[in-house]
C-alpha cells in the first residue's frame, strides 16, 4: 500500500512542466505499479495483419509477467492467447514467430486449436472435460493493419480508437503489405524516458543528422496542436483531403491517441539520404501523389508510426524492467515488392536504423544522469517540448485516480 501513497503524493505534489522525480525512472516498486495500472489495462499494439498472412501464422510476444500468441484461425480470424498451456502452464509457443497446423504444448503434447479449444489431452481420466481447458483468451483489435491486445479482463471500449485512426490507415492499404525487414534494440532506460525523447526534436539537429535530411525540427511537428498555424501543414492538409487521405490533426479527449500528416523537408518523399523514393511501388495503388507527407500516430503506451507513400515504419515499446525497454521497428512496404529490384534494404532501413541506435545512446545518457543523488527535476521547452509535456500529463493523468483506487480505504481508516 506504501508504494500506491508514494507514487500518488509525488503525481500530487509534481511541478507542471517539469520532468518527474527519480523513482518514476528508476523505482522497481514504481514500474510495477506502471506495469499493472497502464500496462495490463490499456490496448496495446502488437503487430501488423500482415505478419499473419494464413490460418495457422503466429507471432508470440512477452508483455511484462504475460507471455501472449496471436494467431490466425481458420476461418481468418486473428486471436489472441495466453500463452501458457492449460495443462501445467507451459509455454506453447516459443519461438517469436511461425505456422502451425495445430498449436501443440511441447511438454505433454496438449493440443488446441487455431481458436484455442482443447482438442487432445492424451491419457487424462474418464470424464475429463476437454471444452473447460480451452487456451485462456486475450481481447484483440485489428485496425487498418493494425493489431492490439488488452489484457484487462474489462477492456474499455475500442470503438473510439477505431473511428479516430481508421480513416487515416485506410488508404494505405497496410494490411495488404508485407515486412521488408524488423530489428528490436533494447535501450537502458525506463519506457517513459523513450516516449519523452520521442515527443520532441529539440535534440534532433545534434543527434540526428540522417533524419534531419527529410524530418523538420520545427516544433509544428511533435507539438499538442501541430500544424495549424503552419502554412506548409495547411497547404499539405488540403492537397491531402483532396486525394481522399484524412491529415488534419485529431486527438482523443484524454489524449492517449492522435494522428496527423506533416510535411517533409523540401522535395522529400521518403526516409531516405536523398529524399527520393525508397521502394518504386507505393504502399497502396490509391496513393499515387509522391509528395503526401507522413502519416504520424502515436498511442501510447505502446506505439508510434510514420507511413509514406511507398513505405511505412512501425514502432512498438515494450517495458523489461525500469530501467530496459524493447523498441521494435518494422519497415512495411508493398506486398508485391521485390528486394533488390523494387528496393534496396539498406537505403530503406539506412535513416531510421540509424536514428534508433542515436536514440538508444540519448535515452541511455539519460538515463545514467538520472540516477544521480543530485538529479531533480527540470523544466520541459515551451518552445520545443509541448509534446512531451503533453505525455507526461497524460501519464500522471491516467495513474493518479488508479492509485486512489488503492489508498482510499487507507485514507478513509486514519480519518
Amino acid at each position: 500500500m506504501n508504494m500506491h501513497n508514494d507514487m500518488l503524493r509525488l503525481l500530487e505534489s509534481r511541478k507542471p512542466g517539469f520532468s518527474l522525480q527519480q523513482p518514476f525512472y528508476t523505482d522497481s516498486d514504481f514500474f510495477k505499479l506502471d506495469m499493472e495500472l497502464i500496462w495490463y489495462r490499456e490496448w496495446l499494439f502488437i503487430g501488423h495483419d500482415c505478419e499473419l498472412p494464413k490460418p495457422g501464422y503466429f507471432i508470440t510476444v512477452q508483455v511484462g509477467d504475460y507471455p501472449v500468441v496471436l494467431i490466425r484461425d481458420r476461418q481468418g480470424k486473428i486471436n489472441a492467447f495466453h500463452n501458457s498451456c492449460r495443462h501445467r502452464g507451459s509455454r506453447i509457443c516459443n519461438t517469436d514467430k511461425g505456422a502451425a497446423a495445430k498449436l501443440v504444448c511441447p511438454y505433454h503434447q496438449w493440443t488446441y486449436e487455431l481458436d484455442g479449444r482443447l482438442l487432445f489431452a492424451r491419457q487424462m481420466a474418464d470424464g475429463f472435460d476437454k471444452t473447460r481447458f480451452g487456451l485462456k483468451p486475450i481481447c484483440c483489435e485489428s485496425v487498418g493493419g493494425y493489431i492490439f491486445i488488452c489484457l484487462a479482463k474489462e477492456p474499455t471500449d475500442f470503438a473510439p480508437v477505431r473511428a479516430l485512426i481508421e480513416p487515416y490507415l485506410l488508404p494505405h492499404r497496410l494490411g495488404e503489405s508485407k515486412i521488408a525487414f524488423e530489428s528490436t534494440i533494447v535501450e537502458k532506460g525506463n519506457w517513459k524516458l523513450v516516449w519523452e525523447n520521442n515527443r520532441e526534436c529539440y535534440h534532433c539537429a545534434s543527434n540526428h543528422p540522417e533524419l534531419c535530411r527529410t524530418f523538420p525540427e520545427a516544433p509544428t511537428t511533435g507539438g499538442i496542436h501541430p500544424g495549424e498555424e503552419d502554412p506548409e501543414t495547411q497547404a499539405l492538409w488540403s492537397k491531402c483531403e483532396a486525394l481522399g487521405m484524412p491529415s488534419k490533426f485529431r486527438v482523443d479527449p484524454a489524449g492517449q491517441y492522435r494522428a496527423t500528416r506533416v510535411p517533409l523537408l523540401d522535395d522529400a518523399v521518403s526516409f531516405t539520404m536523398t529524399g527520393k523514393p525508397a521502394v518504386r511501388q507505393n504502399l497502396s495503388a490509391t496513393v499515387t501523389a509522391d509528395q503526401i507527407g507522413s502519416l504520424v500516430f502515436n498511442h501510447y503506451p505502446t506505439t508510434w508510426n510514420h507511413i509514406l507513400g511507398d513505405h511505412a515504419v512501425s514502432f512498438r515499446v515494450l517495458p523489461i524492467s525500469a530501467t530496459e525497454t524493447a523498441v521494435t521497428t518494422k519497415w512495411l512496404v508493398n506486398k508485391d515488392a521485390v528486394e533488390g529490384v523494387d528496393y534496396d534494404l539498406a537505403e530503406l532501413t539506412h535513416v531510421w536504423t540509424e536514428t534508433n541506435d542515436q536514440d538508444r545512446r540519448i535515452v541511455e545518457e539519460n538515463a545514467f544522469g538520472i540516477r544521480s543523488p543530485a538529479y531533480e527535476p527540470g523544466p520541459y521547452s515551451e518552445l520545443h517540448e509541448g509534446g512531451v509535456v503533453q505525455f507526461v500529463e497524460w501519464y500522471a493523468s491516467f495513474m493518479a485516480p488508479r492509485l486512489r483506487e488503492h489508498v482510499r480505504p487507507q485514507r478513509a481508516a486514519v480519518a
